[in-house]
Protein backbone atom coordinates (compact mmCIF):
# COMPACT_ATOMS: atom_id res chain seq x y z
CA UNK A 1 0.00 0.00 0.00
CA UNK A 2 2.99 2.42 0.72
CA UNK A 3 4.63 1.88 -2.28
CA UNK A 4 1.02 2.67 -4.30
CA UNK A 5 0.99 5.50 -2.54
CA UNK A 6 4.02 6.91 -3.07
CA UNK A 7 4.13 6.30 -6.61
CA UNK A 8 1.11 7.97 -6.90
CA UNK A 9 1.98 10.89 -4.94
CA UNK A 10 4.84 11.15 -7.27
CA UNK A 11 2.22 11.31 -10.01
CA UNK A 12 -0.14 13.71 -8.73
CA UNK A 13 2.04 15.35 -6.35
CA UNK A 14 1.71 14.97 -2.36
CA UNK A 15 -0.73 17.36 -1.99
CA UNK A 16 -2.96 16.15 -4.24
CA UNK A 17 -2.53 12.45 -2.48
CA UNK A 18 -5.79 11.41 -1.20
CA UNK A 19 -6.90 8.43 0.50
CA UNK A 20 -9.87 8.03 -2.26
CA UNK A 21 -7.20 8.74 -4.68
CA UNK A 22 -5.29 5.49 -3.87
CA UNK A 23 -8.37 3.53 -3.30
CA UNK A 24 -9.13 4.32 -6.63
CA UNK A 25 -5.77 3.48 -7.85
CA UNK A 26 -5.57 0.14 -6.16
CA UNK A 27 -9.17 -0.83 -6.82
CA UNK A 28 -10.76 -1.20 -3.24
CA UNK A 29 -13.00 0.76 -1.31
CA UNK A 30 -11.38 3.49 0.65
CA UNK A 31 -12.12 2.04 3.82
CA UNK A 32 -10.30 -0.95 3.22
CA UNK A 33 -7.07 0.87 3.36
CA UNK A 34 -7.49 1.56 7.02
CA UNK A 35 -6.60 -1.70 7.14
CA UNK A 36 -3.04 -0.95 6.02
CA UNK A 37 -2.54 2.70 7.09
CA UNK A 38 -4.25 4.59 9.70
CA UNK A 39 -5.09 7.35 7.48
CA UNK A 40 -3.41 9.81 5.48
CA UNK A 41 -0.68 11.12 7.70
CA UNK A 42 0.47 7.37 8.68
CA UNK A 43 0.48 6.82 5.06
CA UNK A 44 2.97 9.96 4.14
CA UNK A 45 4.84 9.19 6.90
CA UNK A 46 5.24 5.71 5.49
CA UNK A 47 5.99 7.36 2.41
CA UNK A 48 8.24 9.32 3.99
CA UNK A 49 10.75 6.26 5.81
CA UNK A 50 10.52 4.70 2.28
CA UNK A 51 11.75 7.28 0.57
CA UNK A 52 14.78 8.35 2.77
CA UNK A 53 15.73 4.87 3.31
CA UNK A 54 15.39 4.87 -1.43
CA UNK A 55 17.33 8.05 -1.44
CA UNK A 56 19.73 6.48 1.36
CA UNK A 57 20.58 3.72 -1.04
CA UNK A 58 20.71 6.23 -4.13
CA UNK A 59 23.62 8.47 -2.70
CA UNK A 60 25.05 5.86 -0.15
CA UNK A 61 25.83 3.44 -3.46
CA UNK A 62 26.66 6.65 -5.39
CA UNK A 63 29.62 8.00 -3.19
CA UNK A 64 31.28 4.50 -3.22
CA UNK A 65 34.59 4.39 -3.89
CA UNK A 66 35.21 8.31 -4.28
CA UNK A 67 36.18 10.85 -2.00
CA UNK A 68 36.79 14.70 -2.07
CA UNK A 69 35.10 16.55 -5.31
CA UNK A 70 34.28 13.25 -6.84
CA UNK A 71 31.92 11.74 -3.67
CA UNK A 72 30.37 15.50 -3.67
CA UNK A 73 29.94 15.13 -7.54
CA UNK A 74 28.10 11.61 -7.08
CA UNK A 75 26.28 12.55 -4.05
CA UNK A 76 24.67 15.57 -5.85
CA UNK A 77 23.55 14.38 -8.88
CA UNK A 78 22.43 10.60 -7.17
CA UNK A 79 20.39 13.02 -4.88
CA UNK A 80 19.27 15.53 -7.46
CA UNK A 81 17.87 12.76 -10.18
CA UNK A 82 16.24 10.74 -7.05
CA UNK A 83 14.20 14.04 -6.36
CA UNK A 84 13.11 14.18 -9.92
CA UNK A 85 11.75 10.59 -10.17
CA UNK A 86 10.47 11.09 -6.77
CA UNK A 87 9.10 14.49 -6.33
CA UNK A 88 6.20 13.74 -4.39
CA UNK A 89 7.55 10.87 -1.90
CA UNK A 90 10.75 13.29 -1.46
CA UNK A 91 8.09 16.22 -0.53
CA UNK A 92 6.84 13.99 2.28
CA UNK A 93 10.27 14.23 4.03
CA UNK A 94 10.47 17.63 4.38
CA UNK A 95 9.51 18.52 7.79
CA UNK A 96 8.79 14.97 8.85
CA UNK A 97 9.84 14.24 12.83
CA UNK A 98 10.90 11.62 13.90
CA UNK A 99 9.37 10.59 17.55
CA UNK A 100 12.41 8.94 19.05
CA UNK A 101 16.00 7.77 17.67
CA UNK A 102 14.14 4.42 17.07
CA UNK A 103 11.85 5.55 15.05
CA UNK A 104 12.19 4.14 11.40
CA UNK A 105 11.80 7.51 10.29
CA UNK A 106 15.29 8.23 12.54
CA UNK A 107 17.05 5.22 11.21
CA UNK A 108 15.82 6.21 7.39
CA UNK A 109 17.04 10.02 7.54
CA UNK A 110 20.19 8.67 9.44
CA UNK A 111 21.20 6.58 6.84
CA UNK A 112 21.13 9.19 4.42
CA UNK A 113 22.78 11.77 6.55
CA UNK A 114 25.48 9.19 6.91
CA UNK A 115 25.76 9.18 3.15
CA UNK A 116 26.55 13.03 3.00
CA UNK A 117 28.84 12.35 6.42
CA UNK A 118 30.89 10.32 4.29
CA UNK A 119 31.05 12.78 1.84
CA UNK A 120 32.57 15.34 4.04
CA UNK A 121 34.86 13.11 4.84
CA UNK A 122 37.15 14.16 2.31
CA UNK A 123 36.96 17.47 2.88
CA UNK A 124 39.29 19.37 6.45
CA UNK A 125 36.10 20.03 7.64
CA UNK A 126 36.09 20.41 11.54
CA UNK A 127 33.83 18.55 13.39
CA UNK A 128 32.47 21.43 15.35
CA UNK A 129 31.37 22.19 11.81
CA UNK A 130 30.02 19.34 10.47
CA UNK A 131 26.67 20.41 11.10
CA UNK A 132 27.24 24.17 9.25
CA UNK A 133 28.71 22.06 6.00
CA UNK A 134 25.73 19.23 6.23
CA UNK A 135 23.13 22.42 6.41
CA UNK A 136 24.71 23.84 3.47
CA UNK A 137 25.41 20.63 1.32
CA UNK A 138 21.67 19.76 1.39
CA UNK A 139 20.50 23.33 1.04
CA UNK A 140 22.89 23.27 -2.30
CA UNK A 141 21.23 20.20 -3.41
CA UNK A 142 17.74 19.94 -2.16
CA UNK A 143 17.07 23.58 -3.64
CA UNK A 144 18.59 22.77 -6.89
CA UNK A 145 16.52 19.71 -6.89
CA UNK A 146 13.81 20.68 -5.81
CA UNK A 147 13.66 23.78 -7.74
CA UNK A 148 14.23 21.73 -10.63
CA UNK A 149 11.48 19.35 -10.25
CA UNK A 150 9.02 21.94 -9.78
CA UNK A 151 9.86 23.59 -13.55
CA UNK A 152 11.79 26.51 -11.36
CA UNK A 153 14.17 26.89 -14.03
CA UNK A 154 12.03 28.84 -16.79
CA UNK A 155 15.50 31.03 -18.44
CA UNK A 156 17.65 29.47 -21.42
CA UNK A 157 21.03 28.52 -19.68
CA UNK A 158 21.55 24.71 -19.77
CA UNK A 159 20.17 23.13 -16.44
CA UNK A 160 22.78 20.39 -16.23
CA UNK A 161 25.55 22.60 -16.74
CA UNK A 162 24.53 24.57 -13.88
CA UNK A 163 24.18 22.27 -11.65
CA UNK A 164 27.83 21.00 -12.56
CA UNK A 165 28.52 25.03 -11.82
CA UNK A 166 27.14 24.24 -8.46
CA UNK A 167 28.94 21.23 -7.67
CA UNK A 168 32.14 23.18 -8.64
CA UNK A 169 30.57 25.91 -6.22
CA UNK A 170 30.27 23.51 -3.46
CA UNK A 171 33.17 21.84 -3.69
CA UNK A 172 35.77 25.13 -3.39
CA UNK A 173 33.41 26.32 -0.45
CA UNK A 174 34.21 23.09 1.54
CA UNK A 175 37.89 22.82 0.54
CA UNK A 176 37.99 26.69 1.41
CA UNK A 177 35.35 27.45 4.14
Amino acid sequence: MVAAGAALADEVGLANLTMGLLAERVGVRTPSLYKHVGGLEDLTRRIAILALNEAADAVGGAIQGYAGRDALAASARAFRTFVRQHPGRYAATIGAQPSGPDDPLATAGGRLLDSFKAVLRGYDIPEADTDHALRTLRSLVHGFATLQAGNGFQWPADIDESFEWLIGFGDRGLRGR
